[in-house]
């Protein structure tokens, strides 16, 4: 009769340890199964992680590329929608005012200022547009807006026209007072002198969003917009026909404004373009680097199912087998 050469302490031993090396088994191809990556990185590659490191490394550097991305486009799809409420209130304006140019009369003249009133603030607001707490067109300085309020405006440019009567010297008594350090920019624009830096949107791709609120075309609207709001102010005093011919020429003038405008929107339309471009380019970069990556350390799913499933199936049999054993006794073995 055979006898089983191991004791039951020994044998109980020998079971536990199969059944522990079965389960790390199950846990090692139930990780790969999950992460699509082998355990053993180190025995896959023989030891040499320099292009693993490579790869990872480019990986980590197109995420970041991906995030400036996202963030310039967020950035300029807003800045395209200020420009575009900003170029639509010009073009609004202009109508109004050369209409009411050809009609001369009072109430004509005082709807004027009003709605010359409201397109200046309008403007201003969409100036002052901030996205994820960072402020479109105050250059550097994108924690706070880059224009005071309309009356800071108006009040001091009323203080520059006063005494004036003349369209001509009206006119360039508000040109001169937009462009003077002191005026203009000393007390309307509180944004930075110095533009943002163009972001780097993919490994070849830089983009500049470097447009604020005091550059020419938006300056020279809001000026416009300004003198049309201050045309009824009683403390200037103008004449009917003064006022008409005010309207007319700021009319006029804001047409060319506009072609400024326009000309910025599709500088950020371009921009925009780019951004897009760049994106994909990204994206095909992630997935062939992602896919490389897999073929260099990534686990056949198919095969890691099979060899868990038969990995499974040696640790219930070891399962029977323990149960088995543990009901052994020598009244039984008799039987």
């Amino acid at each position: 009769m055979a006898m089983n050469s191991l004791g039951d302490l020994a044998q109980n031993l020998m079971l536990r340890s199969y059944g522990t090396r079965i389960r790390n088994d199950i846990n090692t191809l139930t990780r790969e199964l999950s992460t699509g990556e082998v355990a053993d990185v180190s025995g896959r590659l023989r030891g040499d992680f320099s292009h693993l490191a490579d790869m990872d490394r480019s990986l980590r550097r197109l995420s970041a590329l991906s995030a400036a991305n996202a963030e310039a486009k967020l950035m300029a799809s807003a800045s395209q929608a200020s420009l575009a409420t900003v170029e639509e209130t010009v073009t609004d304006l202009s109508d109004s005012l050369l209409s009411v140019a050809l009609s001369n009369q009072a109430v004509s003249h005082a709807h004027a200022g009003v709605k010359a009133r409201g397109a200046l603030g309008t403007m201003i607001s969409s100036l002052n547009t901030s996205v994820g707490g960072r402020s479109l067109f105050a250059g550097v300085a994108t924690d706070q807006a880059p224009l005071s309020s309309a009356d800071t405006i108006l009040s001091g440019l009323r203080t520059a026209l006063s005494g004036l009567s003349t369209p001509g010297d009206i006119m360039q008594a508000a040109r001169d007072w937009f462009d003077d350090p002191a005026g203009f920019v000393a007390t309307v624009y509180t944004g930075s002198d110095q533009s943002l830096a163009p972001v780097q949107v993919s490994e070849n791709t830089q983009v500049s969003l470097t447009r604020r609120a005091d550059d020419s075309a938006f300056r020279d609207a809001l000026r416009l917009a300004s003198v049309s709001a201050l045309a009824e102010d009683p403390a200037l005093g103008l004449s009917a026909d003064t006022k008409t011919a005010l309207f007319k020429q700021i009319g006029v003038d804001l047409l060319g404004t506009r072609d400024g405008i326009v000309t910025l929107q599709a500088e950020i339309g371009d921009a925009e373009a780019r951004i897009e471009k760049a994106a994909a380019r990204n994206g095909a970069a992630k997935s062939g680097l992602e896919r490389a990556r897999g073929e260099l350390v990534g686990a056949d799913p198919y095969e890691t199912a099979i060899r868990l499933e038969a990995v499974q199936y040696q640790l219930e049999s070891l399962y029977t087998t323990t149960v088995r054993n543990s009901r052994l006794s020598l009244v039984n073995f008799l039987r």
